[in-house]
């Protein structure tokens, strides 16, 4: 999806991609460790791929927050809690964003 557009473009990504990025698979480049969770499921090591592959930055794993403020998503009874939106920059740009 990144490849469509100009390079001269910002390109930013923001979506609900049910995605959990875990501290496991910690690259400064691409994925910071200050994550909700440990693990990455499914669609975290799907991310994880891209954001190598496409050479974008995951910016809701970088900045530093309370635990409170880094889940996205609570479940109806309200004991869970999962980060599973993020925002994916080209690392161009990555410097554009100042909190997530």
């Amino acid at each position: 999806m990144f490849d469509h557009f100009s390079k001269y473009r910002m390109k930013i990504l923001l979506g609900n991609f049910n995605a959990q990025l875990g501290t496991e698979y910690v690259s400064k480049l691409t994925i910071w460790n200050d994550s909700l969770h440990q693990d990455s499921n499914g669609n975290g090591v799907r991310i994880e791929n891209v954001a190598v592959s496409k050479n974008v930055a995951v910016k809701r794993t970088m900045f530093l927050h309370q635990i409170i403020r880094k889940y996205t998503w609570t479940s109806p009874v309200g004991k869970i809690h999962n980060q599973i939106d993020h925002m994916l920059i080209d690392r161009r740009w990555h410097s554009s964003i100042l909190d997530v």
